[in-house]
Formats: C-alpha cells, sequence, structure tokens
C-alpha cells in the first residue's frame, strides 16, 4: 500500500508551491480529486470545478476569502461566474424537455415565519407565491421586494422564464408597480465583479442550509374529545388533506476572521450602499471605484505536508487564519396542503 504522504502528489506538489512539477502532474492527474482534508486547490486554467466543498462544508471562494488575495477572490469569482453559465446551458435542454412534458398548471404556495416574540414577529417574511405554468414557460408572482429598517418592503414583483427563448433573454423581472422590467444578464461586467469582490471581503463569510436529518410528517387533526383528520379549503376550491412537517432545522454558520474591528463597524453601512446600486468604497477623486486591498497573508504555520496529510479526516491544521467561527440552528414548523 502507498505510503499516505505519497497518495496526493498533486496536493503535495500545491501545498510546497513546487510548480515545475505541479505542471508536469498536471498532464495526468484529475484536479476534481480531493484528498481526504480539503478541496484541490483551484487550478483555474485547467477548469477545477470551484462549488466542491470540503470535508467542513466550506468552499474554496470561502477559504480564499478567509486567506484575503484579493486577485485569487477575483479569479474564482470569474470562474464561478463561468461554470454556472455551462451548467445552466448543459442542463437546459433537459428542463425545457421536462417542462413540455408536465401539464400546464396554476399553483399558490403560501409561507410565513413565526415567532412567540412580538417585536420578531413583525419582520419576519411572508408571503404567497403565485406560480404559473404554460409549456416550457414558467411565471412567480411575489409581493416581497426588500427588507429595510427592520420591516420587509412589499411590491408586485414577477420572474418570468421563457424556455424557448435563447439563454441570454430567457429569465426576466417584471416590476409590475414600476412597469419596468430588467432581463437577467449571462455575463457580469467588471465593474460587478470587483463589486461583489468588495462585499465578499467586507463581510461575513456565510454557509447555510435547511437540514431535513430528522424530518418527520404527521396528520393534522381537529376536535377536542372526538379528533378527526382535518381538511382545508386551498384557493378556496380544492379540499386538501393537511399534513405538519416537524425537524426542519435552518443551520447557519459565519466566519469573520478576515475582517477587522473597523470593517465590524462599517458593514452595515456597507451593505445598505451597495443593495441601492452603490459602490462599497466610494471613488477617489478621479472618479476611480476605490477598492479593497489584499490583506496581509497569515503568519506560517510551519506546518509540513506529512503533519497536514497524515492528520485526522477534518481536523486538519490550519494553514490559514485561525477561525473566527459563530454557528446557530432554528428548527421550524411547517404545513403540508395536498389535495384530496
Amino acid at each position: 500500500m502507498a505510503n499516505e504522504s505519497d497518495r496526493y502528489p498533486l496536493h503535495k506538489a500545491v501545498f510546497e508551491n513546487d510548480l515545475k512539477n505541479l505542471s508536469r502532474l498536471l498532464r495526468k492527474h484529475d484536479v476534481a480529486t480531493k484528498d481526504k482534508h480539503e478541496c484541490v486547490q483551484l487550478l483555474l486554467k485547467h477548469d477545477a470545478p470551484v462549488k466542491v466543498k470540503n470535508g467542513l462544508g466550506w468552499t474554496v471562494l470561502a477559504e480564499a476569502v478567509s486567506y484575503g488575495n484579493r486577485p485569487t477572490i477575483s479569479s474564482l469569482v470569474r470562474k464561478f461566474r463561468q461554470q454556472s453559465r455551462e451548467q445552466m446551458e448543459e442542463r437546459r435542454p433537459n428542463l425545457v424537455q421536462a417542462l413540455n412534458r408536465i401539464n400546464d398548471f396554476y399553483m399558490e404556495l403560501k409561507w410565513d415565519f413565526q415567532s412567540w416574540v412580538p417585536l420578531v414577529s413583525r419582520i419576519l417574511p411572508s408571503d404567497i407565491c403565485k406560480i404559473y405554468k404554460s409549456g416550457a414557460n414558467i411565471r412567480l408572482d411575489t409581493t416581497l421586494v426588500d427588507f429595510s429598517d427592520m420591516r420587509w418592503e412589499r411590491g408586485d414583483i414577477s420572474f418570468i422564464f421563457n424556455g424557448n427563448a435563447a439563454p441570454n433573454q430567457s429569465l426576466t423581472v417584471l416590476d409590475n408597480i414600476q412597469k419596468v422590467y430588467q432581463n437577467v444578464k449571462y455575463e457580469e461586467s467588471e465593474m460587478e465583479i470587483e463589486d461583489e469582490v468588495d462585499l465578499l471581503m467586507s463581510t461575513d463569510i456565510l454557509a447555510a442550509q435547511i437540514s431535513t436529518k430528522c424530518i418527520s410528517f404527521e396528520r393534522m387533526q381537529s376536535g377536542w374529545l372526538f379528533k378527526e383528520d382535518r381538511t382545508e379549503l386551498v384557493a378556496g376550491q380544492y379540499e386538501s388533506e393537511l399534513y405538519r412537517v416537524y425537524g426542519l432545522v435552518l443551520e447557519s454558520r459565519k466566519r469573520r476572521e478576515h475582517l477587522s474591528t473597523d470593517d465590524l463597524q462599517k458593514n452595515k453601512a456597507l451593505l445598505e450602499s451597495f443593495t441601492k446600486g452603490g459602490n462599497l468604497q466610494g471613488f477617489d477623486q478621479n472618479g476611480v471605484p476605490v477598492r479593497r486591498s489584499s490583506l496581509s497573508p497569515p503568519p506560517d504555520k510551519n506546518i509540513t505536508w506529512d503533519n497536514y496529510v497524515q492528520a485526522e479526516t477534518n481536523s486538519y491544521p490550519r494553514l490559514g487564519r485561525d477561525l473566527v467561527y459563530k454557528e446557530s440552528s432554528k428548527m421550524f414548523k411547517a404545513t403540508i396542503a395536498m389535495v384530496c
């Protein structure tokens, strides 16, 4: 059996910054392969996948933001956009074909978050989404537009997917009150890319997911002494059986080791500026956007390749900055109505 240290020659070459050996190995190795700790360093010229995560659930982009090298972050954002477009174009024919096979329909999806704390309940979102499907086309209507000053701003927004249009013209957003529309572009401008990099470097590194590991379903009942299965009219005409869903957990994690105390104080103003279409850092006297600079590299931890590769899975020594980390989870209950 091969020595543990020899099992990942590509990773070792990257770890030791051995460009000559890395160039040789790239000719015969799969750059998407993971070692037992981390995703392989993004060898972007060889189209390594950007969306992959390490065993702890962090993407390579998250690790790059933590390290703080702006050119690397910018390259990752561009490659992420490129690979996302390619995946959409690859999956698009199957999506259109599936939509054409499904019968046309109209559906209303009501959702809301609730809390026993009165003030919190006021700011939790709720909405009734209306979904229309016709052929290879889908329209989704929603009333939630923005969140500002601890209040959800309401409006009348429609998202329209036209499966028969060209890829860069297939998704349109309508503001039915302002009577304006915008085609969602496939490609971002250089300024939009750099704005996104500023945002990533100025805010928490976030990861969130809905966990369904402990999910369970229970038929809802009505009555005090003599209980019976509960039914209800949905949309005023569909007799439906009601089910309660338990064990739906929203897990969120955030890191901020790349942020200074000054950054944390400025975060709110920066985000407000960005969401209103402004530049995160402002402009200099010549009208050129002032961008976030790369951070100073973290101190060398003097970790050898053998120390790294022989560590327990998901307990590898930190090569970059020490984590400043917080995680939380919130359990939700949901109700599902199924037409009888």
